[in-house]
């Protein structure tokens, strides 16, 4: 695939994203099957999420699931405190924020400290989680657990594009632009 390509492709990332998708109430947020559905439903948690995997594959290589290990376990955390009743201020906007850094992170790659990236993405994480666990009702331990396994499985495929494109410095920096062009779009909507 020529490089002209790859960027028309990684430049219709930002051309699709909009604010807060995955806030549409489209339906209950309710049992493993809503979790598992939840992080697929909006563009600012999907790209998040898969740019958390790449810049892992690309700072982290020896140890890849770092990143998303870091993401998942801070998710919990906002989730937990959401659960209780703890309010977090902006949430919807350190979430849109989260993929215009996270796109940033993929564009500088391995140049940033690995402990000050994991942070970063941990940070990020608890915002997401406060977010997805703020919709849930019914089965909560159920839902939790589902968008627990969406999480990692789109982590998994963000590893996949990064150690893709580790080799391929330009197709590298066309998608991180691309994801933090698509974080401005979201942001823009507040």
């Amino acid at each position: 695939m020529k490089l002209s390509s790859k960027l028309l492709i990684a430049l219709s990332f930002s051309a699709i994203a909009s604010p807060a998708l995955a806030h549409t109430g489209a339906g209950p947020a309710d049992g493993l099957v809503a979790g598992l559905r939840h992080p697929l439903m909006g563009m600012d948690h999907l790209l998040a999420m898969l740019s958390v995997g790449v810049w892992s594959a690309a700072a982290v290589p020896n140890k890849t699931w770092a990143a998303p290990a870091a993401f998942a376990s801070a998710m919990l955390t906002g989730a937990g405190l959401a659960f209780a009743g703890v309010g977090l201020p902006g949430v919807e906007s350190m979430v849109a924020a989260s993929v215009l850094a996270l796109g940033l992170m993929i564009v500088i790659g391995a140049r940033m400290p690995v402990l000050a990236g994991l942070g970063l993405a941990g940070l990020f994480a608890v915002f997401h989680g406060h977010a997805h666990a703020g919709e849930a009702t019914g089965a909560v331990i159920a839902y939790a657990a589902g968008v627990l396994l969406s999480t990692a499985a789109i982590h998994m495929a963000g590893v996949g594009i990064g150690q893709f494109i580790a080799s391929k410095p330009m197709a590298r920096y066309a998608l991180g632009l691309a994801v933090a062009g698509s974080g401005l779009t979201i942001f823009s909507g507040f």
